[in-house]
């Protein structure tokens, strides 16, 4: 069992290379995978479980300590994300099934690898973990309302059939997990120690399954894409970290919400584009899964030598005093 969790702290440690790997192989060999596309929405639902087998209610706790600094990200991430998903598609004249897939990913939750960013780039973990917890709990119903609202001059969108599936995919496996959580106690903990390779697994097959599906308009259209979802990305962390800048809080929080609203849970947008879209619009959300991971470690990794400077300058003038 050791060697198991070894292995899946390593392969969590690893994510953004197997999902780049997998995606590759997927568009070079794409008959390979195919069949996988009925597996999406399963496996979801199964990264979800896992998520509810891992929160506690101490993770509300910064809610109830800092409650207008988690509403602050909560608002930011859906009024940022879904705004600046709108306007690139209407920069860029987007045809309608990739502007409803950025659209979608767009008004997705945070994604739970936020948390591990924010965590390796010493921003507010407790904060990250309260606005990831939040916004995933409020996605049934604004993910489909915003979809609807802004998607709709593209493609007919259901609101009651995409709260459904968020419900099902989302909602009803986290709760399961927390239940299971507090029904079984410790004896979760060894279940808890291999969710990363569980969750790891389940997201390539997930970007696999979209990606071979979609491998001739990847082909056609990838590059536009790639560059819509870099600029979303982007756009997300810059305004996300100025948001905090003008609020007024400290680094570490600003940190936070940079990550907490440039970093989506693509999976899901994944999912809901396969089943209520095409295949096609599930692309956006399939490369923002690989991209995101890539760029969210970087920025990770600025953010911690910002923090270390920060340490380096207090020494400095308390020597000085």
């Amino acid at each position: 069992m050791r060697a198991l969790a070894a292995l899946s702290r390593f392969v969590g440690n690893t994510f953004a290379y197997w999902v780049l790997i997998f995606a590759v192989v997927a568009f070079l060999q794409p008959a390979w995978f195919l069949g996988l596309k009925g597996a999406i929405v399963p496996l979801l639902g199964l990264v979800m479980f896992g998520m509810g087998l891992t929160l506690k209610l101490e993770d509300f706790a910064e809610v109830a300590r800092h409650p207008w600094r988690v509403a602050l990200g909560v608002v930011a991430h859906f009024v940022i994300m879904p705004g600046v998903a709108w306007l690139l598609c209407q920069v860029f004249h987007l045809p309608p099934e990739i502007a409803v897939g950025v659209i979608l990913v767009g008004c997705c939750p945070s994604g739970t690898s936020s948390n591990v960013m924010t965590w390796l780039a010493r921003g507010d973990l407790a904060l990250s973990v309260a606005i990831a917890a939040v916004t995933t709990l409020l996605a049934p119903l604004l993910t489909p309302a915003l979809i609807w609202l802004l998607a709709s001059a593209w493609l007919p969108v259901s609101f009651m059939e995409l709260f459904w599936s968020i419900l099902q995919v989302v909602l009803l496996p986290i709760v399961l997990g927390v239940v299971a959580q507090r029904v079984l106690g410790d004896r979760v903990r060894h279940a808890v120690d291999v969710l990363p390779l569980v969750s790891v697994v389940s997201i390539v097959i997930i970007v696999t399954a979209v990606v071979a599906a979609s491998q001739a308009k990847i082909a056609e259209s990838g590059l536009l894409i790639m560059a819509v979802v870099m600029l979303h990305n982007s756009f997300g962390y810059l305004l996300g970290y100025f948001t905090g800048r003008l609020f007024k809080l400290p680094l570490a929080q600003r940190k936070s919400l940079a990550l907490e609203v440039g970093m989506q849970n693509s999976g899901l947008g994944a999912a809901l584009a396969s089943a209520h879209f095409s295949p096609l619009a599930a692309v956006p959300s399939a490369l923002f899964s690989v991209w995101h991971n890539i760029s969210g470690a970087l920025l990770s990794t600025y953010f911690r030598r910002m923090s270390e400077k920060e340490d380096r300058e207090t020494a400095a003038r308390q020597v000085t005093e």
